[in-house]
């Protein structure tokens, strides 16, 4: 039992899986140069993805914004985005922004760049939109983890109540109605919240009318009104059982629970992880299965601890030794579960800790540490309630003499007189010891101690606090992308990046007094990767105003592999020199020579080192 728990809260909870759609390629190449200009920019992605209205910003070689046509699938691919461009496009450097929303329900952004004709500088900033607000996600995540928490106490609740049995069920009113709340509530935050999460933009956006009708037309969106619909089924079927609580049988209520509380795990499978990436069937399965384990053992416990507080010692000595097997077959469920979905996030024992999704999973294991310290005390005071106490003694009359060969009266006593049943006789035993296995099973031994049930509801209760905490990390473990799937994005292409561009000042002095005579160079070098690269050259003199000169040089060599010069052929552009045809075939620490020619008679030399990427 300890190393299933230990398995489900190192490797589980509401375990994500290899999602968080990753760019696989773009239409344009990213950093390629292009002779035409394209008619569509065209995204590929290793999963299903969702649009938005602004799923794509275009920005053209002035920094301005180019319009654009509406995002959709290309081909009717829902792995693919598409957005059309303008029939004519000026020549020059081109910035495309994207954000879209991945199977799991977690936005995807980033950014990549294409040239038409040649290239531009792309040295200055631009605003290729929000890619994320920390007060609309903080919201987002508390409510997602308030739902976490409720669904727990919901279905755990219910479960105590049909499965234990416990004789007095008032006590579980008020987390049961807590739990109902609780979920509406937070379940309505995250029907609000769901559009400026997924745009990236600040919570006032989730009283956009049109934004929360396009939440309502998507898969995430969907989830949740179906979520909202079977909490107030739920609430129908409770208001039922309870006014009419005598006349329905336990196993018809059992299975209409289970039915509901089915239908509620399913609005978190088909929406997040389980419902992507690889074997989406049995991953949908597992998590829903998963979700119902946690809820029944974490609810659970928060139902025995009110249970403890409230029942006599007799009805505790039926449902504690009840709950601890259905939490023994949860903590199995979990354990099966939750390694088959940690494995299909983690991808390998390295990622554990490489990555953020591992060394979440790590915090994990310190909590569930403490969780078991915890467990085992508690599992001593568990033992005392429900192990089974001799009964009082009976009093002995006094011996009166008795034929020979008659059976002694204390023998007839400790048989009965009729039935050869036990007796109650006792002797040598102290009121808490265990009856032998011959005896009769009487109440608990701590069933009626205050102290034994005192010590067992602290005990109880610390296990609630540690298991929220360690749910905690699962609610962020959830939207932390899993190792797999970084893993498999880092294989791909460098996108989701604005194109590396680097600039080099080379300063100079020619030794002559005049404005020209000295002053800097400021070289851009797009995108500075192995093939052809577009190199600008601005020089401005002593007094840090642009000057024209007769003259601006460039050339490379990289001396490690005895290659160059190569000339870049600068062409004078009237206040700038540029190319956009130098090509560098190899990766590494190149030379960069930049020779200025002020006059006639006076130039300067300068080298500085570049790094070329693959």
């Amino acid at each position: 039992m300890l190393l299933g728990t230990v398995l489900v809260l190192l490797l589980a909870g509401a375990a994500p899986a290899s999602a968080h759609a990753a760019l696989r390629s773009t239409d344009p190449d990213d950093g390629s140069l292009v002779r035409q200009a394209p008619r569509h920019v065209t995204l590929t992605f290793t999963e299903s993805v969702g649009l938005l209205d602004d799923s794509f910003r275009v920005f053209g070689p002035d920094q301005r914004r180019v319009h654009t046509g509406e995002a959709t699938h290309a081909d009717g691919r829902s792995d693919t985005a598409r957005v059309g461009l303008p029939g004519k496009l000026a020549e020059g450097t081109y910035t495309v922004a994207w954000r879209v929303v991945s199977a799991d329900s977690h936005p995807v952004s980033g950014a990549f760049s294409f040239s038409v004709g040649k290239r531009s500088a792309t040295t200055g900033q631009i605003d290729t939109g929000p890619a994320e607000d920390p007060l609309t996600r903080g919201l987002y995540d508390g409510a997602r983890y308030l739902a976490y928490l409720a669904a727990a106490l919901l279905v755990g609740t219910v479960a105590f109540a049909l499965l234990c049995r416990p004789a007095h069920t008032a006590p579980l009113r008020r987390p049961l109605v807590a739990g109902w709340w609780t979920l509406l509530g937070s379940t309505a935050v995250l029907l609000l919240l769901r559009a400026p999460y997924e745009a990236g933009t600040g919570p006032a956006e989730a009283f956009d009318a049109s934004a929360l009708g396009r939440t309502l037309t998507g898969r995430p969106g969907l989830a949740l009104l179906a979520r909202l619909l079977v909490l107030l089924l739920t609430a129908a079927l409770l208001i039922w059982w309870s006014r009419r609580r005598d006349s329905v049988k336990r196993p018809v209520a059992l299975a209409i629970g289970t039915a509901l509380a089915t239908a509620l795990a399913l609005t978190w499978a088909a929406a997040e992880h389980a419902s992507a990436g690889i074997q989406v069937p049995v991953a949908m399965t597992s998590s829903v299965v998963h979700l119902l384990a946690t809820g029944v053992w974490l609810g659970g416990l928060v139902a025995l601890l009110l249970t403890l507080r409230r029942s006599s010692g007799d009805d505790l000595v039926e449902v504690v030794p009840r709950f601890s097997r259905i939490a023994f077959a949860s903590v199995t469920v979990l354990a099966v579960t939750g390694l088959y979905q940690s494995w299909r996030g983690l991808g390998s024992l390295s990622a554990l800790s490489g990555t953020s999704y591992g060394r979440l999973l790590l915090a994990k294991l310190a909590g569930v540490a403490v969780l078991l310290l915890v467990a085992g005390y508690s599992r001593r005071w568990t033992a005392r309630i429900a192990a089974p106490a001799a009964p009082a003694r009976a009093a002995v009359p006094a011996p009166v003499p008795q034929p020979v060969g008659a059976p002694a009266e204390g023998h007839e006593a400790a048989e009965g007189p009729a039935t050869g049943e036990p007796g109650t006789s006792g002797e040598g035993k102290s009121p808490g010891e265990p009856e032998s296995p011959d005896g009769p099973a009487g109440p608990g031994a701590g069933s009626g101690d205050p102290g034994i049930r005192r010590r067992l509801r602290r005990s109880v209760l610390v296990e609630v606090a540690v298991a929220a905490v360690v749910l905690m990390i699962t609610t962020v473990l959830t939207g932390t992308l899993p190792s797999r799937a970084e893993a498999e994005a880092a294989q791909q292409a460098p996108v989701g990046a604005l194109p590396p561009t680097t600039e080099i000042t080379v300063p100079f002095d020619t030794g002559t007094d005049s404005v020209t005579g000295s002053g800097k160079v400021l070289v851009t070098l797009d995108p500075a990767r192995v093939g052809e690269n577009g190199l600008q050259a601005v020089v401005y003199g002593s007094d840090m105003g642009l000057v024209a000169v007769p003259e601006v040089r460039i050339t490379f060599t990289l001396p490690s592999r005895e290659v160059g010069p190569i000339d870049a052929e600068l062409a004078d552009r009237g206040g700038y020199w540029s190319t956009n045809s130098v090509n560098l075939p190899l990766a590494g620490e190149w030379t960069m020579k930049t020779t200025v020619r002020v006059s006639d008679v006076d130039q300067v030399s300068v080298e500085r080192r570049v790094r070329v990427e693959p």
